[in-house]
């Protein structure tokens, strides 16, 4: 999604989150960047819970809670700041584009340490895993954009080396002629 038609906040430089409806097509489009190195949701944990009266119960959690939530907080706080419609319930489509930071062993020693090593990989082939960045990132938005993350039917997700590292979202309402056939 690096959108070359973004709107720029004149004091920060940083992207301002927007909302558009299209009042010819009738769609919405909601757009909204997220600073910070993006959170992949841990895996989940369950484990047994003692209740009153001595039953047994079962708990869940997620074991990165704790880099997870500030994460998650960002998006929502963005997304609000985004769309503040009613939630929405119709099929959507998302498109994500997760921005990570190279390590610092991509680049060059000495007056080569601007430069990245011809070694380095072009994209991120390690931790942390895409789906689970979108995971998290699908969680959050759930109750603040749209219902629930079943409505969405399509998604495009990308990981790539930038900085500032972010988050870039697109959603839109799916609609037939906008997505490629499978047949």
């Amino acid at each position: 999604m690096p959108n070359t038609d973004s709107v720029q906040d004149a004091s920060t430089g940083s992207a301002v989150p927007s909302a558009r409806f299209d009042s010819e097509a009738e769609s919405i489009s909601i757009q909204f960047t997220v600073l910070g190195r993006p959170q992949p949701a841990g895996s989940k944990r369950a484990f047994t819970v003692k209740r009153k009266g001595g039953r047994i119960g079962a708990g869940v959690a997620d074991t990165n809670e704790r880099k997870v939530k500030p994460w998650r907080q960002d998006i929502m706080t963005a997304a609000r700041r985004a769309y503040s419609g009613p939630l929405l319930s119709g099929p959507l489509v998302l498109t994500c584009w997760f921005y990570l930071a190279r390590p610092k062993g991509h680049y060059g020693t000495g007056r080569n340490s601007h430069l990245v090593r011809p070694s380095a990989p072009p994209v991120p082939i390690t931790k942390p895993d895409t789906l689970k960045l979108c995971r998290g990132l699908e969680d959050a938005l759930s109750g603040v954009v749209w219902k629930d993350d079943t409505l969405i039917v399509s998604e495009y997700l990308h990981k790539r080396y930038g900085e500032p590292e972010r988050t870039e979202v697109l959603i839109v309402e799916y609609r037939e002629e906008a997505v490629d056939s499978d047949s």
